[in-house]
């Protein structure tokens, strides 16, 4: 059951809310607004021109900002997965399964409502293009969570372990997954996701239907080894000389810059932003760019210690620099450019604003932790109390209290920053206190002189912990991967979703299991990929019990076995790979589970 029961409540309760194509709630006589939502991955606050940035080129994304309504005071998660889920459920991503990045910790929980199954309800087009990292199999997918048109990469980026066969970190060519469906494409992945989203916004317009459009790149994210070439050369021989780093206000840039690392990173965004370009003069020809909706965001911090406005910190840590992002709201119909507003504002508010610009009521039950910012956006007179945000983010199975958290009213800012590792006790906490009116450069920690204020603070932050640790009685167990579906007849199990249960991460030496539910008791065709190891001699298949083994020919990187039969019910799927000469089982590379009949 959904929060709100089933998809099939969800439409009734948004019924009254989903109007004809021609007229919006709230805006009578005005055509709905389509929405896109663009957000980059790694980029950092200041990645940009707009920014005060002298290295980067981004000229549209500095063309947009200026003809944007901001916000100035936004945050995001420190790292990725946790943003995602908040952004597309509008809530504390504590609430949503969604703990971490890997090993089975960033699958959304399925009966979470996504802005996605919103506006779908209401009759908005939807699809996403990119990076979705909320989960790779049924019912995680993104087109089990309420997105028509689906093209994306699996696990937490090109080049992990969930990179398809053939497609090992291939940014340029990539293999992608189109509507549950394996594709080769050709072009600079980023390039690739804009080019079918704006494709697919065409046929949309001319169908007469809204849409919203998910643009979620996995630029500037690593691997750097595949880059858009031309840019690449362009940075390298213009170089990063320290002598014109930009005005070392607050924290400064570090004085030594990788050079060939920043020109590969640089060349990302500078493409992501030539296709910020491309966006803007597709939606000018096909008649939408006055009342189409486009925001702008980044997902965290920069992967690499640079040019952040004078803030601290970087990707994973909870200092401004880790988790401060622009908030660029476009939409010449509505919203006039300049900076709108200062008042704090969180990756768990986009929902609820997305459902206000589209006249989209929220339905009656649905619990949600962001507010709608249209009316900041707007620079509407309205009361807008001071509010409490807090956002934590670290390794680990559950959240641990204290452990990498920050906490922010409109004047203070408490701080644990623990560091983004396991917790591998209790944490002690080490609180720093800000004042961001007079401080918002992080520079003085003035928790010593106000102990009271940490006091109040730290109660408020329990009182939130125990609040997001009780959404549900087993609140951060993982999701279940469904196994024998028709949605899914063929299940593509890897090391970003499995429970590790021995050290290594999803390294070679790592061993893990999946979580399953078998509905249909097959038979299965199970192909089991070592790819990194040629010294596998047996691999066995568990589920409650060892269900079959099977020795592996000299220098074999696969073995298929035929006929499996799954007990039904819920179960931890192992694989074991019995290694030459060794003790201890290896973990399968990939597990490729299809039912047969």
């Amino acid at each position: 059951m959904r929060q709100l029961g089933t998809l099939a409540s969800l439409a009734l309760l948004t019924a009254c809310s989903a109007p004809d194509t021609s007229d919006a709630p709230g805006t009578p006589g005005e055509s709905r607004p389509n929405v896109v939502l663009v957000m980059t991955d790694d980029q950092g606050s200041g990645d940009f021109g707009f920014a005060g940035n002298r290295w980067v080129d981004t000229p549209e994304l500095d063309l947009m900002a200026a003809r944007s309504a901001r916000l100035t005071s936004f945050y995001v998660s420190p790292v990725c997965s946790p943003t995602r889920a908040s952004l597309m459920t509008g809530r504390y991503n504590q609430r949503t399964r969604a703990i971490d990045t890997w090993i089975g910790r960033s699958m959304l929980e399925p009966d979470e409502v996504t802005i996605a199954e919103l506006l779908r309800e209401a009759g908005y087009a939807t699809g996403i293009f990119g990076k979705w990292h909320l989960g790779d199999c049924y019912p995680m997918r993104p087109q089990d969570q309420g997105f028509e048109k689906v093209l994306v990469h699996r696990g937490g980026g090109i080049g992990q372990p969930a990179d398809p066969e053939g497609g090992e970190g291939k940014y340029t060519d990539a293999v992608l997954f189109e509507d549950g469906e394996r594709v080769e494409t050709e072009g600079y992945c980023t390039d690739v996701y804009f080019d079918a989203a704006l494709t697919w916004m065409r046929a949309e317009h001319a169908r007469g239907r809204p849409f919203f459009a998910y643009v979620a790149t996995n630029a500037p994210h690593g691997p750097f080894d595949d880059v858009p070439r031309e840019l690449y050369e362009r940075y390298l021989e213009r170089g990063f000389p320290a002598a014109d780093a930009p005005p070392a206000l607050g924290h400064p840039v570090p004085t030594e810059l990788r050079t060939d690392r920043q020109a590969r990173i640089f060349a990302m965004i500078t493409n992501v932003d030539a296709n910020i370009g491309k966006l803007f003069d597709a939606l000018r020809d096909m008649g939408a760019y006055e009342n189409t909706l486009v925001v702008f965001l980044d997902d965290n911090g920069p992967n690499t210690r640079r040019y952040v406005r004078g803030l601290r910190g970087m990707k994973s840590q909870v200092y401004e620099g880790g988790v401060r992002s622009p908030f660029l709201a476009h939409w010449p119909a509505r919203l006039a450019p300049g900076d709108a507003s200062e008042r704090v504002a969180a990756h768990i508010d986009v929902l609820p604003t997305l459902l206000d610009a589209c006249g989209v009521e929220r339905p009656a039950g649905l619990a949600l932790d962001g507010r709608s910012v249209l009316p900041l956006l707007e620079r509407a007179d309205v009361d807008w109390p001071d509010r409490t945000l807090v956002i934590q983010a670290h390794r680990g199975d559950v959240p641990t209290p204290y452990h990498n958290f920050l906490l922010r009213t409109e004047r203070w800012k408490l701080v644990n920053a623990s560091g983004f590792g396991y917790a591998s006790a209790p944490i002690e906490p080490s609180f720093e206190l800000y004042d961001m009116t007079r401080d918002p450069l992080e520079m003085e920690d003035v928790a010593a002189a106000n102990p009271a204020v940490v006091t109040e603070l730290v109660s408020r932050y329990d009182a939130w912990f125990a609040d997001v640790s009780t959404t549900r009685p087993d609140n951060y167990a993982p999701p279940r991967i469904l196994l024998g579906t028709d949605a899914e007849r063929e299940t593509h199990l890897t090391r970003q979703d499995w429970r590790q249960t021995r050290d290594g991460g999803w390294g070679g030496s790592s061993f893990g299991h999946w979580e399953v539910d078998v509905v249909d008791p097959g038979p299965y065709r199970v192909r089991v990929r070592f790819v990194e190891r040629d010294d596998v001699r047996r691999v066995t298949l568990r589920l409650g019990g060892d269900l079959c083994a099977r020795d592996v020919a000299e220098g074999a990187r696969d073995l298929v076995l035929e006929d499996v039969e799954l007990p039904l019910g819920p179960g931890s799927l192992e694989v074991l790979c019995a290694v030459a000469g060794g003790d201890e089982a290896a973990g399968a590379y990939q597990v490729i589970v299809t039912r047969d009949r």
